[in-house]
């Protein structure tokens, strides 16, 4: 099975109402085969303007495979205001739109939202993030979804931190749709060996990816990435890789960024698994 190359929109300058799908009209002709939208914006929208975006993507060519960003800050999910019953709401609706536009994986980072607010204990705030995850288990079952934890730097957040804890938190969660990522920037960031990829695998089932300096795309191939494309392939990982990077120059970037992955790619699904 060959990887799939994607792209998250939101961090591309000229978005307007954030979802990320202002990169359609030129996403297709840039070598990328999946476009990953915001999820939480993606349930503001008014149903003209999702039935319009629907409309733009079946124009596109170009699929909506994957969503991110699942709650929005303002959703309490840790602390003493934790409403997980919004929680849920939101996830039922916000589900049921992604399910619509075809994404089969929803990342579930949300560092506004679940971020452990101060003083309050982080046993407490892990066994609340269980409990939520494992409520949303059966909903995203019941849309054909997988929730991929995102362990998130600790720079952005306060609480799962890393792709171990985040094989911690999936495993005790045991929902069969509650799943894991791993992010090549985040992992950098916390200096996080490639050798985890490997106890990940049998959970891992979404991948980001963004240069280390700057959190941009990537320009030009390096030794780490053919490193951790190939700690994914030895862990049984043909998935999609979503480039998740800022840019102000969308089409250039992305364009070098395909040309920069896809030989590297290549080369990793080829590899046998560990």
């Amino acid at each position: 099975m060959a990887f799939r190359l994607g792209c998250c929109g939101c961090m591309a300058d000229g978005g307007s109402d954030g979802t990320g799908a202002h990169v359609l009209d030129q996403l297709s002709g840039l070598g990328y085969d999946y476009v990953e939208l915001s999820l939480s914006h993606l349930a503001r929208l008014t149903e003209p303007a999702f039935a319009s975006l629907k409309r733009r993507l079946a124009a596109s060519g170009t699929p909506c495979e994957a969503c991110h960003n699942f709650f929005p800050a303002e959703i309490r999910l840790t602390g003493e205001a934790a409403d997980h019953g919004r929680a849920l709401d939101h996830a039922d609706r916000a589900l049921a739109r992604a399910a619509e536009l075809g994404a089969e994986v929803v990342v579930f980072g949300s560092s506004g939202a679940k971020n452990v607010p101060p003083g309050f204990p982080m046993a407490r705030a892990w066994d609340q993030i269980v409990v939520l995850l494992a409520k949303l288990d059966p909903v995203a079952r019941s849309h054909g979804i997988v929730i991929a934890i995102e362990p998130l730097n600790r720079k952005e957040s306060n609480i799962v931190n890393s792709l171990a804890e985040g094989v911690r938190l999936t495993r005790e969660v045991g929902g069969r749709n509650v799943r894991l990522l791993a992010d090549y920037y985040h992992l950098m960031v916390e200096s996080e060996p490639f050798s985890e990829i490997a106890a990940a695998g049998p959970y891992l089932r979404h991948v980001h990816f963004a240069e280390l300096e700057g959190r941009t795309y990537p320009r030009v191939p390096r030794d780490e990435y053919a490193r951790f494309f190939g700690a994914l392939a030895r862990a049984g990982y043909r998935g999609r890789v979503s480039v998740e990077a800022f840019t102000s120059d969308f089409a250039a970037d992305a364009a070098r960024a395909s040309d920069v992955l896809r030989p590297l790619l290549a080369e990793a699904a080829g590899q046998g698994t560990a």
